[in-house]
C-alpha cells in the first residue's frame, strides 16, 4: 500500500486551516453526488472519483488541496493518483466524513 506516502491532515488540524483566513486551500469531495448532498466539510466542491481524470486540469498544481470522502478511502486514491499526476501539496482528510462528524463537527451542505 502507498498510504505512507500520502499526506494526510486530521479533522482538527481541518478545521483550523478552513477557519484561518490567511490558509489558502482547495477542498474536493469525491464522493458521489447522492452522498454529497447528505453534508460534506466547509468549503468544498464535489468532484466525483470516477470524473477527476477528465477534470484534472481545473485544479492548479500551485494550490493547496485537500480530498475527501466517507471514510479516507477514496480520497487516498485520489491523493495518490494526483500525486502521479505531479500535484505535490495534496492531503487526505483523515477517516473522511465520517471523521468529521465523529469529531463533533457538523456537516454542510453544498453551494
Amino acid at each position: 500500500m502507498f498510504t505512507n506516502m500520502i499526506k494526510e491532515v486530521n479533522v482538527s488540524e481541518f478545521a483550523q486551516w478552513v477557519n484561518d483566513a490567511n490558509h489558502v486551500l482547495r477542498v474536493i469531495d469525491v464522493r458521489q453526488m447522492e452522498e454529497i448532498a447528505m453534508g460534506t466539510v466547509p468549503k468544498a466542491e464535489a468532484l466525483p472519483l470516477h470524473a477527476l481524470p477528465a477534470k484534472m486540469q481545473d485544479l492548479s498544481k500551485e494550490e493547496k488541496l485537500v480530498i475527501v470522502c466517507r471514510s479516507g478511502a477514496r480520497s487516498a486514491q485520489a491523493c495518490l493518483f494526483l500525486q502521479q499526476q505531479g500535484f505535490a501539496n495534496v492531503y487526505n482528510l483523515r477517516g473522511g466524513m465520517m471523521g468529521w462528524v465523529q469529531g463533533g463537527f457538523p456537516a454542510y451542505q453544498l453551494g
